[in-house]
């Protein structure tokens, strides 16, 4: 197996790696740096191979060398965790060892500790994305109350309660994906308010809070890119302004919105178009566009080589739509929220 853009994509990397290798960073992106169906990351000691290829045994042959190749450039590493996207039974797809031992649970990132279940689900359970995002709530939140809507395993809440945010609401239909935040809540020290951890249906929660007057300085929507209930339906790709306006009368004057949309074939323009056309009463604005960190969106380069002489499967590809502005599909804006009532 060639290795060499491996190598590079690594070599780009190389200075964010320090002991103790407590943090996690993305290796390498395929989709930006020549082999769309692998994705490597790193949590700690562990290193995680997403495999996306159709049938999932289009990178199998390769994950002795990869994993050989792995251990010698890192020997730090403890485990290698590979995970079949696109397999039928979910234990592939939750992940199975094929060096080392067992997965790390935790990792350091800005000061703070997450837990981790790197075989949780068909992710890792904590999205590198998302990194910017989590220093900027940790940097702007102290003293604000905050709710994080489809909350998953609570890594931005965790952020801006850690940074000093009086009061942060997790909520997520899936009850088992919360108890990872209020693991990491315990992890740095601070005590678990159960109060603040909502599992429901993201419809009858946002009604709830609204029936109850109830206003946060800030409101996290981080949906899934589709799901389905007797309340609602969750689309990014055509719908994402309703969930913005179920979110939007929770949000106190002057406070804001963080709207993200990960789905691969929404444009950047066409999201951020979406989001200016919300902002033409006036009463809503958009204030920045948080990147994803470079380790996260590649370090592209115009030559990707090629891995194998003798396959198909690991011509480099684009996104199929192109994120611009943003630079990566995980599209981040933050907007600031006025009220007509001014209410606070």
């Amino acid at each position: 197996m060639d290795t060499s853009i491996l190598q590079s994509a690594l070599a780009a990397r190389r200075p964010l790696l320090a002991e103790p290798y407590d943090t996690a960073l993305r290796l390498f992106n395929g989709y930006t740096e020549g082999w769309p169906d692998l994705t490597v990351e790193l949590y700690g000691r562990t290193a995680v191979l997403l495999n996306q290829s159709d049938p999932p045994e289009g990178l199998h042959p390769f994950v002795p060398d990869l994993s050989a190749w792995l251990r010698d450039e890192l020997p730090f590493l403890r485990c290698i965790l590979l995970k079949d996207r696109r397999a039928r039974e979910p234990e592939s797809r939750r992940g199975r060892i094929v060096s080392g031992g067992k997965p790390d649970d935790r990792i350091l990132e800005n000061g703070v500790t997450y837990a981790l279940d790197l075989s949780l689900n068909q992710d890792t359970s904590f999205y590198l994305d998302t990194r910017n995002l989590r220093g900027w709530l940790k940097e702007t939140m102290p003293g604000k109350r905050v709710l994080n809507t489809f909350a998953y395993t609570g890594s931005l809440g965790v952020a801006a309660l850690i940074g000093g945010a009086a009061r942060v609401v997790q909520t997520d239909r899936a009850r088992r994906f919360l108890g990872l935040a209020k693991a990491s809540i315990t992890a740095n020290g601070l005590r678990v308010r159960d109060g603040d951890f909502v599992a429901g249906d993201f419809f009858n929660v946002a009604a709830r809070f609204r029936h109850a007057g109830t206003l946060f300085d800030c409101v996290i929507l981080d949906p899934p890119f589709f799901s389905e209930s007797k309340h609602g339906r969750v689309d990014l790709l055509t719908e994402y302004h309703r969930l913005v306006n179920k979110v939007r009368p929770l949000i106190a004057h002057d406070g804001w919105l963080v709207a993200l949309n990960n789905a691969l074939f929404l444009g950047g323009q066409d999201y951020l178009a979406s989001l200016e056309t919300l902002c033409e009463d006036g009463y809503m604005s958009i204030e920045t566009l948080i990147p994803v960190p470079e380790d996260c969106a590649g370090f592209i380069e115009k030559d990707f080589g090629s891995l194998s002489q003798t396959t198909e499967v690991l011509t480099p590809q684009p996104y199929p739509t192109d994120p611009a502005p943003f630079n990566h599909p995980t599209k981040i804006a933050i907007l600031r929220v006025r009220r007509k009532d001014g209410k606070r």
